[in-house]
């Protein structure tokens, strides 16, 4: 039986125009201030150990220093496993808003990522996220919820506007610059880093973007002081997910990852059920070794 989700309120018809011309959509301020806290907290808890097992997490202490926790690892995969308020805000009515105005009326979730950085921690090179978490239908939308504010020296977002509108996947390399992780960078597309634009936001407010679109973000130059961000990821109910290696005998046209969580609308594939896959962990950083 196919399950559905109604979504709690709708966009403004000017979001999905401006979404689709520029690739990027700012909603300041979408979140309370309790609300940021709240996931501050829970934040701390993950890195601590104390919502459940991540993979590469290194034990917290009961006398280790918060600060110090908070700041050892810059990435976390999939915290939605572990955290209920982390969970709850894939399906945050005002992200749903846009995801229903721009991607359609069914709408699923495939991952979410806890980004603490710290001072003098790297950003990422410029890339696409459709180049890592693949969709049929070109339907990969991100939304990036800033838990500090986010500025030109702590790291904010950078964009290359209009970037994802021919709908290419840019070719990928390995790369030496020590401002960027060990993520590949995107490189051979026709722009310039001087036609980007920083993406300053306050705590609570959300980037929603495009799966297509160049982005980078840049270190923490900040003396000390954190840019945590909770980034998840979306895409249309309808389109098949041919995400990491299919099993043994499962031809990729027809392979569909279905660790996924519906935000919004019907799932045309529910009868396939959801299987637990993927599991919390520990992005790779310079401090820790790139896995290269």
């Amino acid at each position: 039986m196919a399950s559905i989700i109604t979504p709690s309120i709708s966009a403004p018809p000017d979001w999905a125009r401006r979404f689709h011309a520029d690739g990027y959509l700012v909603l300041p301020d979408a979140l309370a201030p309790d609300e940021v806290q709240h996931l501050r907290d829970e934040a701390l808890r993950i890195c601590r150990g104390e919502r459940g097992r991540v993979a590469g997490l290194r034990p917290a202490g009961p006398t280790d220093d918060d600060e110090e926790v908070i700041r050892r690892h810059a990435c976390v995969h999939f915290p939605h496993k572990l955290s209920r308020p982390v969970h709850d805000m894939l399906a945050h009515p005002a992200i749903v808003a846009v995801l229903t105005a721009v991607v359609g009326p069914n709408v699923k979730a495939m991952q979410s990522m806890l980004f603490t950085k710290g001072e003098g921690r790297p950003g990422q090179a410029w890339h696409q996220d459709e180049f890592f978490i693949p969709t049929r239908d070109r339907s990969l939308t991100a939304a990036w919820i800033a838990l500090d504010d986010a500025t030109v020296d702590n790291g904010c977002l950078w964009v290359l506007p209009g970037s994802h509108r021919p709908g290419v996947i840019y070719p990928d390399r390995e790369h030496d610059d020590a401002r960027f992780d060990c993520t590949s960078e995107a490189y051979d597309f026709p722009y310039r880093d001087a036609d980007a634009v920083p993406v300053p936001v306050r705590a609570g407010s959300i980037v929603v973007f495009n799966g297509y679109l160049l982005h980078r973000s840049l270190p923490n130059r900040v003396p000390r002081g954190l840019r945590r961000a909770l980034v998840n990821h979306y895409m249309s109910a309808e389109s098949l997910l041919p995400w990491f290696t299919p099993p043994a005998g499962t031809h990729i046209g027809k392979w569909d990852y279905r660790d996924v969580v519906m935000v919004a609308g019907r799932d045309p594939y529910a009868y396939k059920g959801c299987p637990d896959l993927s599991e919390p962990l520990i992005r790779p950083d310079r401090d820790g070794g790139c896995a290269r």
